[in-house]
């Protein structure tokens, strides 16, 4: 029996919105402030995803003010196929609210943003068999729309908000044989997340709940994925159907801690008697009938490409840079001279594994300031960088910002690297409870050989410290004069013994 382990996708890839096309399907997510925006997946099985490039990769696309705050931005994205064209809707918190985007080919190009004067966030597009465009946003309100234009034609009309729980937000309304199904997130994107649905003969309603709401939540029980919800349903070639949806996966002593952000989780759905069932979110279940996984991504990006990989993002914008300037390594400039103000120049990735190890060999002009940051916002960042022959670890934990550690080294490149251990934590500190979900490794390679600068804990950097909407993203920066980066290496790595 073939079987698969979730999540499908890992690591900060919240509110997954998928679509079918022939044997091909499609996936989006939430980006929020990070550039380019709406990362876009394709898969063959709805198991293995492979990043084909972002929706948003234009700064045409997604103008944000320079110091939109952290979890704002790009919210919720819908994606859909009709008419031979594709279809993504979104909102952008802080900087212009809903809008649509479309392609002729997932690749893109995507056109510029049509505007859509239409409240709420998290929009969604279903078509009726006239033709008819309907958007329904958190809330719940449906509107009628003109998808070309950009104008509302009816609405929005109060139709369903779910079973009473706080928060309903991710509609998604589909066409089921005779009947109209809304399904909604409810109970706040947490731990009391949980998906409802409800069925009407026409998108105008009246709906009808559901008699086994939730028919999805991961609540009140002991299971090592949590907080599942905002969900979407796609249609196999076959005829079974799915769901995509978030989760998180804690870690750590209670109240536990997740720090890869929301991922993207798949479970099989049932219909019993015109309605779906789900149930609870499991770590494995049977495949589907044949898998196509993608060849693996290679571990390490040496800059020899002109154009940097689609995993690559930056907040709020992306700062200049070069694989011409000195070919074969990533020069960077600083364009500010703190990574706790918006505004610096950063190039990372999401971590998307609990144990893992990243690494990069700089070598920065005199004066400068660069290294690599795990970061979640302007506020709660890990660094280790190099400074006139010196490495330091800083680490910015709310108001406070204090250097933890510093290693002089000779002069010349330096290999830096962070590594993620989920066990094997050093001794508590007198009185502290034990319990992070991880020690957060930094360690400098140079013609000394190789040491460790310093270990942090991991709980700093969580969801549950920090609050908001991401996960962590570890990348380059510079901030003074300018730094050229060789190489940036991504690679799991087994958890530690202990």
């Amino acid at each position: 029996m073939r079987t698969y382990d979730n999540p499908v996708l890992a690591g900060f890839h919240p509110d997954p919105s998928v679509c079918r096309v022939g044997e091909d399907y499609y996936l989006v997510c939430s980006s929020f402030e990070y550039f380019p925006a709406l990362p876009l997946f394709h898969s063959r099985d709805l198991v293995n995803w492979r990043q084909i490039g972002n929706v948003l990769d234009r700064p045409e696309q997604f103008e944000v003010p320079h110091d939109l705050r952290a979890s704002d931005g790009i919210y919720a994205p819908t994606i859909r196929h009709h008419e031979g064209r594709f279809h993504v809707i979104t909102t952008n918190v802080g900087a212009g609210g809903n809008f649509l985007v479309t392609a002729d080919r997932p690749e893109g190009p995507w056109s510029d943003p049509v505007w859509i004067d239409l409240p709420g966030i998290d929009p969604d597009l279903a078509w009726d068999v006239d033709g008819t465009c309907w958007s329904a946003v958190a809330g719940v309100g449906l509107a009628r729309i003109d998808p070309v234009a950009g104008k509302v034609l009816e609405g929005p009309l109060p139709v369903w908000s779910g079973t009473g729980m706080a928060d309903p937000e991710g509609p998604h309304l589909y066409r089921v044989g005779a009947w109209w199904y809304l399904m909604v997130a409810e109970g706040g994107t947490a731990d009391g997340h949980s998906v409802s649905i409800a069925r009407a003969r026409t998108p105008r309603g009246p709906f009808e709940p559901a008699p086994h709401n939730p028919v999805v939540s991961n609540r009140s029980t002991g299971l090592p994925i949590r907080c599942t919800g905002h969900a979407d349903l796609v249609r196999t070639a076959d005829g079974r159907w799915w769901m995509v949806l978030l989760g998180t996966r804690p870690r750590g002593f209670f109240p536990k801690f997740h720090v890869l952000g929301r991922e993207t989780f798949l479970a099989p759905v049932e219909w019993v008697d015109g309605w779906p069932f789900v149930g609870t979110v499991r770590e494995r279940y049977e495949a589907p009938a044949a898998l196509h996984p993608f060849p693996p991504e290679p571990a390490r990006d040496d800059f020899d490409a002109p154009v940097l990989a689609p995993h690559f993002i930056s907040p709020r914008r992306r700062p200049e840079w070069s694989t011409a300037e000195r070919p074969g390594w990533l020069t960077l400039h600083a364009t500010g001279d703190s990574l706790d103000r918006p505004g610096h120049t950063f190039v990372g990735r999401r971590q998307q594994h609990h144990d893992c190890r990243v690494a990069t060999r700089l070598d920065g002009a005199p004066g400068s300031r660069a290294g690599l940051s795990v970061r979640m916002d302007e506020a709660h960042h890990y660094d280790v960088e190099a400074h006139d022959g010196t490495v330091s670890v800083l680490a910015r934990i709310g108001p406070l910002r204090q250097c933890v550690a510093q290693l002089p080294v000779p002069a010349g490149p330096v290999t830096l690297a962070v590594e993620f251990r989920t066990a094997a934590a050093p001794p508590p500190a007198e009185g502290v409870r034990p319990g992070g979900p991880d020690t957060i490794v930094f360690s400098v390679e140079s013609p000394q050989g190789a040491r460790t600068v310093a270990e942090l804990d991991g709980r700093y950097l969580s969801t549950q410290v920090v609050g908001g909407f991401t996960g962590r993203v570890i990348g380059m920066y510079v901030t003074a004069g300018s730094a050229a980066f060789d190489w940036f290496e991504y690679r799991e790595r087994g958890p530690e013994a202990g």
